[in-house]
């Protein structure tokens, strides 16, 4: 500044107007905050279109907050009708009128489950399962209309070939998890030749106290709450301040007819409130639909009824009040740093600077509330201090919400130069970097918060999944199947091996029986004996040689678990006891069968086999004993199928459930993990897949307000020779710069809480970087596809006609 400059005349300071005489108090809160309404809702076109784009971007985040409110009545209407229609027969219950035997019957079809039910009906007044009119003979099934309709379909060929029985009837909704479910109850008259997989039951609605979630399942569904919700606060957040400019330039207005500055404050927070308030009123609107498609849509194989899809009633007031209080808040927050003056509007009073301190207190409250929690949650627990987890991960999250207008500011500053689009762009956001942090602020917390839930996954993920011990080098699936006669393995193992897509079989028959003139209900030494041909036989033991007519002993002390009567010489008796229900014990029909074990039988090492067991015990082939002897066995198969044949394991469960429950069909695998955990991996796939398409909506919300306010300077550029790709690309790098800083910030501060969620629990610190880069991906593909569809009104708006106004 010269000499000159520093000695021109300062302009006096505007002295302050006097307020207006009228009510005080409430009264002139209540008289202000309507006249703040009158603004927004005939204030003219720029007010209305303002106050439309606020209500649509709180609309968005209260049907997002409703939907999420819904979930603890979804998941409580789905499990009460879930229990409701079952009994796992914990309980002994005599035999009478009103008993039937029930088991399960479940199978898949083409990755889809399919629940299925057994009944026999043993007096005339049988119980009955909610949704089910009459009980189904033998032969007979009442389904779901979903499996109705899929049986009845082109596609569902395969599954009717499996599932014959005769469709008399539909299950009602309160008999089904949801619209889409696939269920059936099958009438039968043979369930009691099966008595070790059938229970006897008198009632439904019969089932046992799940157990409590431990504590670090119950860390990662806070976590996930938080994560997902915090981001829709802070859209409603930034929903509620577009169009703020021209808001100002009229509050400026207001001074000059005598308002003061508190006056302008409280008729801000009217428009606020009016768009807030047309917001509940939006969300309500948009949340019906959603709740009416929740009934023909399924993610991640869950389905519930719209009827589910209902807030609770104290959830719903928490919404309605917290979102206008909020919008409130936040519209008086951010006229903290705007001068609003009789002749203009200064922002920031023109020279001060964002300041970092006051945006690491959040952060910095947060660590001091969840450090001392360090190693303090284990899976033993079954509590855990929730609201001070989720106060301290919001401190943590809102720390990188507040650092982000701040970190853009502090970066573009120091830009200069470059090709013109850029400068274009570097100087517009160093007049106000605060609307472009505020568009991209959602999808920063919302991508810090997802990189810290998958550490957090990652981490504890081993302690949810175990090995299982499956060789699928050697067999997909696993057929097991009891029978009452020991000659059906030989013709099941045939009818598998000329079944479609099966490459290999090896089959053998599992016996355990007592040992002969033993009480089988007292101290009776019961045994193991596998019988299958010499090629099977060497696959589960190690066999110096084999001929048909052997008999080996594989003697074994695993787990614990020995088989006193795998010796040479040992006698068995081959017409298994059968466990009676009625007396509660183990009971002999017809003349025993003994059998005897050959003197001199070499013992073996016993091998694991394709289920990582180890078949101890006896170990004979077809000749050295005679199944058709046995009385009960269970068929144990093996199997291999070609992946180039369609639907090669539908066909083998086609050839092995025969419309009856004895048969299980196993899909081998390496590893297998929690339910529970699989439940919350679930909820989260589901929340992240919801929050990112909030946040998108509300990216393309955003920036149609920005790029509306922006007109008028876009057509006077246009109306003076400014090429329209020159100012594109300016467009285009306003929003790449806050993008790419916003990313960056997520992922430092996703990996600081993920690395702190680690330590709660022990954990040792680990990044996995393709999950991180996965995250960061999917937000800059969000807004890369933001950007795109900006573009059409984009270059509608550069043109010179935009100078026109009212």
């Amino acid at each position: 500044m010269s000499a000159l400059d520093s000695r021109a005349p300062q302009a006096p300071p505007v002295p302050e107007p006097a307020p207006p005489a009228g009510p005080t108090g409430a009264a002139r809160w209540a008289a202000d905050l309507a006249m703040g309404a009158r603004f927004a809702l005939a204030g003219g076109r720029e007010s209305w279109i303002r106050t439309v784009l606020t209500a649509v971007g709180v609309g968005l985040g209260v049907a997002v907050l409703m939907v999420a409110a819904s979930v603890p009545n979804m998941l409580g209407a789905r499990d009460a009708r879930g229990d409701a229609r079952e009994n796992y027969g914990f309980e002994h219950v005599e035999r009478s009128d009103r008993s039937a035997l029930y088991t399960s019957g479940d199978t898949e079809f083409r990755g889809e489950s399919v629940r299925g039910r057994y009944i026999q009906p043993e007096g005339d007044d049988p119980p009955e399962p909610p949704g089910v009119e009459r009980l189904p003979g033998p032969g007979e099934m009442v389904v779901s209309p979903a499996l109705k309709e899929l049986l009845e379909s082109p596609e569902g060929a395969l599954l009717k070939e499996r599932l014959p029985h005769r469709i008399t009837g539909t299950i009602g909704d309160e008999g089904l998890l949801g619209p889409l479910e696939l269920t059936f109850l099958a009438g039968s008259d043979t369930l009691a030749h099966f008595p070790q997989s059938v229970t006897r039951i008198d009632r439904f609605d019969k089932v046992t106290e799940p157990e409590p979630m431990d504590a670090v399942l119950l860390l990662l569904v806070v976590v996930v709450c938080v994560v997902l919700l915090f981001p829709v606060w802070v859209f409603i957040a930034t929903s509620v301040r577009f169009g703020g400019e021209r808001r100002d330039r009229r509050l400026a207005a207001l001074r000059l007819v005598g308002a003061d500055s508190r006056m302008v404050r409280r008729v801000a927070a009217g428009e606020s409130l009016v768009g807030a308030l047309l917001g509940l009123v939006v969300g309500a609107a948009l949340f019906l639909p959603v709740r009416g498609l929740a009934g023909r849509t399924e993610f991640l194989d869950v389905n519930v009824f719209p009827a589910d899809v209902r807030p609770g009633v104290a959830l719903i007031a928490l919404i309605a009040v917290a979102v206008p209080v909020s919008a409130v808040a936040v519209a008086l927050l951010a006229l903290r740093g705007v001068a609003i003056e009789p002749l203009g509007v200064v922002r920031n009073a023109g020279v001060r600077r964002r300041r970092l301190w006051w945006r690491l207190v959040p952060p910095g409250i947060g660590l001091v509330l969840l450090l001392p929690l360090v190693g303090g949650i284990d899976a033993a627990q079954s509590t855990i201090d929730t609201y001070r987890i989720a106060v301290g991960i919001v401190l943590l999250l809102a720390g990188v919400t507040a650092v982000l207008p701040w970190l853009v500011e502090w970066v573009v500053n120091r830009m200069h130069g470059g090709p013109l689009p850029f400068q274009l762009a570097v100087r517009r956001l160093q007049l106000d970097s605060g609307s472009g942090a505020r568009a991209v602020s959602g999808i920063t917390v919302a991508v810090a918060g997802a990189i810290a839930v998958q550490m957090l996954f990652g981490g504890v993920e081993g302690d949810y999944t175990r090995p299982t011990g499956h060789d699928t080098s050697r067999a997909d699936l696993m057929v097991m199947r009891e029978l009452r006669d020991g000659r059906e393995v030989a013709g099941l193992t045939e009818r598998l091996e000329r079944t479609p897509g099966v490459s290999r079989v090896l089959g053998t028959a599992a016996l355990y029986v007592p040992e002969a003139g033993t009480d089988p209900n007292g101290d009776a030494a019961w045994t193991s004996i596998t019988v299958a041909d010499c090629a099977t036989l060497e696959q589960v033991a190690v066999l110096a040689s084999c001929e048909d007519g052997d008999v080996f002993v594989a003697p074994s002390d695993t787990e614990g678990a020995e088989e006193p009567g795998a010796r040479p010489g040992a006698r068995f008796d081959l017409n298994v006891p059968i466990y009676s229900r009625d007396r509660e014990e183990y009971v002999r029909t017809g003349e025993a069968r003994p059998w005897s074990v050959p003197r001199d039988a070499p013992v073996v090492e016993a091998r694991k086999d394709v289920m990582g067991r180890f078949s101890s015990g006896v170990l004979a082939t077809p000749a050295a004993l005679d199944l058709a002897r046995v009385t009960q066995v269970r068929a144990e198969l093996s199997v291999k199928v070609d992946p180039a044949v369609p639907d090669a394991v539908e066909h083998v469960r086609n050839t092995v459930e025969t419309g009856s429950p004895e048969s299980q069909v196993m899909l081998l695998s390496g590893t297998e993990r929690s339910d529970r955990f699989l439940a919350v991996q679930r909820a989260l796939y589901a929340g992240a897949a919801g929050v990112m398409l909030l946040i998108g909506a509300s990216m393309v919300v955003s920036t149609m307000e920005q790029l509306r306010e922006r007109r008028k300077l876009l057509s006077v550029l246009v109306a003076f020779g400014t090429r329209r790709s020159t100012l594109g690309w300016s467009v285009l790098w306003q929003t790449a710069l806050p993008v790419a800083l916003g990313l960056a910030l997520s992922v430092l501060g996703g990996i600081g809480l993920g690395a702190v969620l680690l330590k709660l629990v022990s954990v040792p610190v680990a990044v996995d970087w393709a999950s991180l880069g996965a995250m960061t991906g999917i937000g800059a593909g969000v807004i890369l596809l933001v950007t795109v569809l900006s573009l059409p009104p984009l270059w509608r708006m550069m043109r010179p006609d935009g100078l026109r106004t009212e």
